[in-house]
């Protein structure tokens, strides 16, 4: 049994925060619920208060009558300050729904109303769960504030993707349903204590919709761009920045997997929870996932691996002044991921990826599928400026033997979300 304490701010996901908490009374943990007064446009505190059993707060100047206690706690005999007694005796704080407002607020650290001066008063695990118009939240301000969040900590839950509040829109931006977060919730709560997330047993079963638990699996993902050295200062290189591969990490994470994250020369940090490995080159990063695949469940091998690598790279700088030219003898470096799925054993899942060029990207891409032995393999347009390399949004196809997946534009950690979904179905249907 955990201490829950709920914030709730202003949108009209609001109404899922009901179902969060008769959740977790439902899991046997007790919640304290305090309000942004935009919310309360939405949900009247009187619901939250009669499924808590415990009194709602809104502002930090009224009175708390349970003194800052849980329904499991005896209230202390003086009136604490409600921002500090609430987030002393919670053992997690979830922000669900978080609206664009409050998660800029949250990257700021500003502390104008109760919610966000618990956040600043915190010191158990952070989760939050935005939600909010798909425009709102691919917006760079929005992705860049919940950027700073994860890198102090908080656990983001990824938005879901379908129809929002305004009428005849859908996109990214749907709060993730309630037993993702509480999910979440436990495996935040696992992680401060040093335990694996496969223990955070007191999650309701997620729904069988795609956002359910991957808890017991142990996840590789591969992330960001390989460097293929000319002598010691210069290399051949690629545009890959990694987040597509740190989101995959970051929501393996979330769903309770043991991630293992083997990163080609990124600068992101690391998803909280998650194992980093990092490598240079081609050969590096073959080596690296030589070591960590017999062990692993799924495979996600979204690095973009150099095809070719020079053949013999100076060992020192190359002086210009001494050279009028320079030519470089190119020799192909091995096929990481046809070399694993080779050796693949009973049960595991295998996951391309594919940047390919102009109109005929998908069908290469069948073709790569078959031939590499692959569950899926998720295939982009690199001729597009607008998704792919170097930015935050994606769109493309999940490919799989049994037909194909349009993913829409999205931001990466969405479409991560639909890749994750795809490794479910694939692994529920054997």
């Amino acid at each position: 049994m955990s201490r829950i304490l709920l914030g709730v701010s202003g949108g009209i996901a609001a109404y899922k925060a009901l179902e969060l908490v008769r959740l977790a009374t439902a899991d046997g943990h007790v919640v304290r619920v305090v309000q942004t007064p935009a919310s309360q446009q939405f949900v009247g505190s009187t619901s939250f208060a009669a499924l808590s059993g415990a009194p709602v707060l809104v502002s930090e100047f009224e009175r708390d009558p349970a003194r800052g206690a849980f329904p499991d706690q005896a209230p202390p005999d003086h009136d604490p300050l409600s921002h500090l007694e609430l987030v002393a005796n919670a053992d997690v704080y979830v922000i669900a729904p978080a609206s664009a407002n409050t998660i800029a607020k949250l990257a700021a650290g500003l502390a104008d109303n109760l919610l966000s001066s618990c956040a600043l008063a915190a010191t158990c695990p952070l989760v939050i769960a935005p939600a909010m118009n798909n425009h709102m939240y691919e917006h760079p301000a929005t992705q860049a504030n919940l950027m700073t969040l994860r890198e102090r900590g908080a656990v983001i839950v990824e938005p879901d993707v379908g129809r929002l509040a305004s009428r005849g829109e859908q996109g990214v931006g749907r709060l993730a349903e309630p037993a993702r977060i509480l999910a979440a919730c436990a495996g935040a709560l696992a992680e401060s204590a040093g335990a694996p997330a496969s223990d955070a047993s007191s999650a309701p079963a997620p729904a069988a919709n795609g956002s359910g638990s991957m808890q017991g699996l142990k996840v590789l993902v591969t992330a960001g761009g390989t460097r293929e050295p000319i002598d010691s200062v210069r290399f051949i290189g690629n545009s890959s920045s990694g987040r597509m591969g740190f989101a995959l990490a970051l929501l393996a994470r979330e769903r309770g997997a043991e991630v293992t994250l083997v990163a080609a020369n990124v600068a992101l940090a690391t998803p909280p929870g998650v194992t980093r490995r990092d490598v240079g080159s081609a050969a590096e990063l073959a080596q690296a996932c030589e070591q960590e695949f017999p062990g692993c469940d799924v495979l996600l091998m979204s690095a973009a691996v150099a095809d070719f690598t020079p053949a013999a790279p100076a060992d020192g700088k190359i002086k210009k002044a001494e050279r009028e030219r320079l030519e470089l003898t190119l020799e192909p470096t091995s096929d990481v991921l046809a070399a694993l799925a080779a050796h693949r054993h009973e049960g595991q899942t295998l996951v391309g990826f594919a940047a390919e060029h102009g109109e005929r990207a998908v069908e290469i891409a069948r073709e790569k599928l078959a031939r590499k032995r692959l569950d899926a393999l998720v295939v982009n347009d690199i001729s597009r400026t607008d998704i792919g390399f170097d930015v935050d949004a994606n769109e493309v196809t999940i490919l799989t033997a049994a037909g194909e997946q349009h993913v829409p534009r999205a931001s990466k950690a969405s479409v991560a979300g639909a890749v994750l979904d795809a490794v479910e179905s694939l692994r529920g249907s054997r």
